[in-house]
């Protein structure tokens, strides 16, 4: 078997990142050994599930799975497997987000922090990277009714400690973001929260690196109908493109180039229906008066 080049990876990259890299490196070598999910599960005596959940990076791998993995699949070059055994230890330190407890959606926060651009659609309020803490406590408040005020507060303050990429001048967050004008027009919280919202978000729109357009009731029929989504790319090639689809009580990530390249063509046509930047700006602007005279 002919093993595959391991490539360096920048002691920078998170957790998250690390953990999907290196279930790459380990999808690879099961598919030089001309194996399947299932026959490796047999052969280490676990579920096909966990192989496949440690292939795609959505479990922790410890250094001994990569040292019981790497056995099965024949792997004699003693510098790959302590590259890989070094990947496995470096993917189960905790990035920043695991300082304020159980995350439900971790994992997106650790591909986001390390994303170089974002395209997010929203069918029904502001992307949480535009929201200010008081739009973002409403949002918590009406979609977690049960929730305590210590976990609204934990949620607002996660959703602002991830802003900063947004603001980070030497490695700012190229977002583009396409908002249905029903999110505009939602009252979350009150009246005041809402025209403070619509002057946040044309602050936002206003920056270099920022694109924010609005997807009118007009327009009728549209690609995004069918709920909202965001494409994460990367900078380094070894990072796959990633359609993130969040859900109640789980989330979808697809990778695969067919799936990706599906919602990219998507994403274009609701651009390309969508109000251009500065027609948006403007349109935000008249819905925060409307706000303001409604108060």
């Amino acid at each position: 078997m002919t093993e595959p080049e391991m490539r360096p990876v920048a002691s920078s990259v998170n957790p998250t990142v690390r953990r999907r890299r290196l279930g790459q490196e380990l999808r690879k070598l099961r598919e030089l050994k001309g194996m399947t999910a299932e026959e490796v599960a047999e052969r280490l005596l676990v579920s096909q599930s966990k192989i496949s959940r440690l292939e795609n990076g959505r479990r922790s791998i410890s250094q001994r799975d990569v040292r019981d993995l790497c056995g099965v699949y024949g792997v004699e070059d003693h510098r790959i497997v302590d590259s890989l055994m070094q990947m496995a230890k470096e993917s189960r330190q905790q990035g920043w987000w695991h300082a304020f407890g159980d995350i439900p959606y971790s994992v997106y926060i650790g591909l986001e922090t390390d994303a170089s651009s974002l395209r997010v659609y929203e069918a029904s309020l502001v992307p949480g990277l535009l929201q200010t803490p008081n739009y973002a406590s409403a949002v918590s408040e009406g979609s977690w009714p049960e929730a305590t005020a210590a976990e609204i507060e934990r949620r607002v303050q996660v959703r602002m400690r991830r802003q900063e990429r947004i603001h980070d001048l030497d490695n700012p967050l190229r977002l583009w973001a396409v908002i249905d004008e029903s999110a505009l027009r939602r009252i979350v919280g009150n009246r005041d929260i809402m025209q403070e919202q619509m002057r946040k978000l044309v602050e936002f729109s206003m920056e270099p690196h920022i694109t924010v357009q609005v997807l009118p009731y007009d327009v009728g029929a549209h690609p995004g109908m069918y709920g909202k989504f965001c494409i994460l790319e990367f900078n380094d090639p070894q990072d796959a493109s990633t359609v993130y689809l969040e859900g109640i009580t789980s989330d979808l990530y697809l990778e695969k180039p067919n799936d990706v390249q599906t919602y990219s063509v998507m994403y274009e046509h609701l651009r390309m229906q969508a109000l251009n930047a500065e027609h948006s700006r403007q349109f935000i602007e008249r819905v925060g008066e409307e706000w303001a005279a409604a108060g």
